[in-house]
């Protein structure tokens, strides 16, 4: 293994010529691949260059399209980055299902975001309380400058807490802070208020005579990624009579919906692999507008778990001959700042969108996760999710085994009434190749 020292410093034909050298058997091929991911227009590049440290090359993904979708009586076209098979397919399905059946109705049910300064505090809890209460006006006021622009648009810090957290490990405090950050997902205006409150709460108690002899250390500052007063709700319902022609066949699937959302209610084996879809078509749309997955994830997750049981994160049921399916989720989505302002894929996908604000962003975003999650529950509960999955697959086997387009044609063709799989599709290619 090879190590080097000042690897930041040195030109991207540098970095790339050390790599390849030391970790490649084929250094030249190793070279070409990643130059061959280049951007052209050389501009273009050092802006990919710049979102990121120790950059060689680009890393592509599928930029697609699910059409058809209504929501909230508009008409939408929805951009999806993903590489997976049949994500973008199944949510342009479920758009085209409930497209004459009223649609998608979504509304965004609050936009509050937190961060916290967490501190270790060993002295009298009622003399912090005190000297709290005392003092959080020049917490507040101390971010002034910090807040202006945003509260010009509508947002700022809205409220200071101070949390005893002493139950759950000894000493340890927190001034759990909430904000409104409108169109921005917020994250470096939050930490810079945090930051600047808790500079302000420890100056503060500096200059206090029992706070010297019982110090506040500070620990951190940050958000949390646990939004879980940024919610949006997202449903479909309907008629059970109009979900499939023959009514009997339309009360046994309602049924059998019911019955599966049900089950990831309560099983949390199945609970992971449910949500797990549902954010396949979250994280596509995610991605596409520039915004952060990973905090999406890690949030959605920590939700599903709120009530100390990891479970689904929609919910379906039938009242009254309605069968009503939905999903409430949150969601801190933002439209300007960072990305959005920067990648020109994301600029483009935000037009495509009739460049939203964040609220609509959330709703738009919820329910491409609750279109996926339908299309993979009907087709579990009617045909099996293998089917469709595994004609969407096809494609990625015969680029595997390098398939000629004569190949692929006839293959295609036998699979349109075969069942697929890898071992099937190798079979006809060497019945074909013989």
């Amino acid at each position: 293994m090879e190590y080097i020292s000042g690897f930041s410093k040195l030109s991207k034909e540098e970095k790339i010529a050390w790599l390849t050298k030391n970790y490649f058997q084929n250094a030249q091929k190793a070279k070409e691949l990643l130059e061959l991911y280049w951007n052209r227009d050389k501009k273009l590049q050092q802006l990919h260059d710049e979102f990121s440290e120790n950059t060689l090359s680009n890393y592509y993904l599928p930029f697609g399209i699910a059409p058809n979708f209504k929501i909230n009586g508009k008409a939408y076209v929805i951009p999806m980055a993903i590489e997976e098979s049949s994500v973008v397919a199944a949510a342009s399905k479920a758009a085209k299902f409930w497209q004459n059946k009223g649609g998608f109705k979504a509304e965004v049910i609050n936009t509050i975001k937190s961060g916290q300064v967490h501190f270790m505090y060993a002295g009298d809890p009622e003399k912090l309380t005190a000297f709290f209460e005392e003092n959080k006006e020049n917490l507040i006021s101390s971010t002034k400058e910090l807040t202006q622009n945003m509260e010009k648009r509508g947002g700022g810090l809205l409220a200071v807490k101070l949390q005893n957290k002493t139950e759950k490990l000894k000493n340890y405090y927190q001034l759990d802070c909430s904000f409104e950050t409108v169109d921005a997902m917020g994250a470096n205006f939050i930490n810079s208020c945090l930051e600047q409150i808790a500079k302000t709460f420890e100056n503060l108690a500096d200059q206090n005579s029992y706070f010297k002899n019982n110090p506040i250390k500070i620990v951190m500052s940050i958000l949390s990624n646990y939004v879980e007063e940024c919610l949006v709700r997202a449903e479909v319902s309907t008629s059970i009579e109009n979900l499939m022609k023959n009514p009997v066949e339309a009360q046994e699937f309602a049924e059998r919906f019911v019955e599966a959302i049900q089950i990831a209610k309560v099983e949390p084996l199945r609970a992971v692999t449910h949500n797990k879809g549902i954010m396949n078509g979250i994280d596509a749309v995610v991605l596409a507008t520039g915004n952060d997955f990973r905090a999406i994830e890690a949030c959605a997750h920590a939700y599903a778990a709120k009530d100390g049981n990891y479970s689904s994160l929609t919910s379906a049921e039938i009242k009254d001959g309605i069968f009503k399916f939905w999903i409430e989720i949150p969601l801190a989505l933002g439209t300007v700042g960072g990305l959005t302002s920067l990648h020109p894929m994301v600029k483009l996908a935000l037009e495509m969108l009739k460049n939203p604000s964040a609220k609509e962003l959330m709703k738009i975003t919820a329910v491409a996760g609750l279109a996926q999650n339908f299309g993979a529950i009907r087709s579990l509960v009617t045909t099996g999710i293998q089917e469709g999955h595994m004609k969407m697959h096809l494609m990625n086997i015969l680029n595997q085994y390098e398939a000629t387009a004569v190949e692929r044609e006839k293959i295609v063709e036998h699979f349109k009434t075969n069942v697929v799989s890898h071992s099937a599709v190798l079979r006809e290619l060497e019945k074909l190749r013989k």
